[in-house]
């Protein structure tokens, strides 16, 4: 057969084989060079156009995959500036598993920015076992700070607080709120805000350019009700109010608004920041679904760590 002397396709020729050699051969760029007689730079545009022509294409075959996809999808049904989706364990109990690591590895790379920064956190079991991931830092350039208060119904230390783990582990100024997560009273709420600790969070908080939050179900299970911050009748009375969720202590509907006085008009904890600044939501598991879609639905976080499961089900119900 004559060769082709066409110059397009004798470069295509070279793209196919540079591509066999290193996705079906598992050949290095250093010994496709050799093979085909041209330098590493242009071994490695041979393999790059193979794959932008599509003359070879690439599938991972891992459970990653599926993860990523599923990630992808979310992003794109719900707006999403960020989605991670690990895989699930259906065997384990485990609220926090693999998404603990991953909201880790976020926070890091965002804790290892040379930028200073404000970083606010939430609080609850997701964000507290993403802080115990962290690795020893050293970050002077941020300010870290609480949007909850650290203080239980009973005058003790909340044991979901996070500031205080995260202070054993960067060295970074961190802001704790030294309040209740709920108050008796709207007036001493508005009392409380009155002071100028409480007044520099909340200034700090409007200014976080990264806030990591969980994402709270509201029902018999809810952890404002197991962890005695609210009551079985106050609870009762959110459920039958259409809440589904709680960031921050906040109930909000499936449609994620936030609902109007009851247990919101008690909360102290600072605002999460809604303007477009990065907002990434932590939860997962069958009791937090509906939790997540609202919150997604009314863009109450712009970025989501869940696994795999959880994804699937958030975008059946979409």
């Amino acid at each position: 057969m004559a060769r082709n002397n066409d110059p397009e396709h004798s470069r295509l020729d070279d793209a196919a084989r540079a591509g066999w050699l290193y996705y079906v051969a598992d050949n290095s760029q250093d010994e496709i060079a050799r093979k085909l007689g041209v330098s590493r730079q242009v071994a490695q545009r041979l393999v790059s156009l193979a794959v932008s022509r599509q003359l070879i294409k690439v599938r991972l075959d891992h459970p990653v995959a599926a993860c990523m996809a599923l990630g992808q999808k979310l992003q794109a049904t719900f707006g999403l500036q960020y989605c991670n989706v690990v895989p699930s364990d259906p065997e384990s109990r485990s609220t926090t598993l693999g998404t603990a690591q991953a909201a880790a590895d976020c926070l890091e790379h965002v804790l290892r920015s040379p930028t200073p920064m404000v970083i606010a956190l939430g609080t609850g079991r997701s964000v507290r076992a993403a802080v115990t991931q962290l690795p020893k830092m050293d970050c002077p350039q941020h300010k870290i700070i609480s949007l909850m208060g650290n203080i239980a119904a009973d005058g003790s230390a909340s044991f979901f607080d996070v500031i205080s783990g995260i202070a054993d582990r960067i060295n970074a100024p961190h802001f704790p709120l030294p309040v209740p997560v709920f108050v008796s009273s709207p007036e001493e709420k508005d009392a409380i805000l009155t002071l100028r600790s409480v007044q520099n969070i909340y200034a700090l908080a409007a200014r976080a350019a990264f806030t990591m939050v969980g994402i709270g179900n509201i029902g018999d299970d809810a952890p404002l009700l197991l962890d005695g911050f609210i009551d079985r009748n106050e609870m009762r009375v959110l459920v039958n109010a259409g809440a589904v969720g709680e960031i921050g202590g906040r109930a909000f509907s499936a449609s994620g608004v936030f609902l109007e006085g009851l247990t919101n008009e008690r909360v102290v904890g600072a605002p999460v920041r809604r303007d477009g600044a990065r907002v990434i939501g932590v939860a997962m598991g069958v009791n937090k679904r509906r939790s997540i879609l609202g919150a997604l639905r009314g863009q109450l976080v712009n970025g989501l760590i869940t696994d795999e499961a959880t994804a699937t089900a958030l975008l059946d119900m979409a």
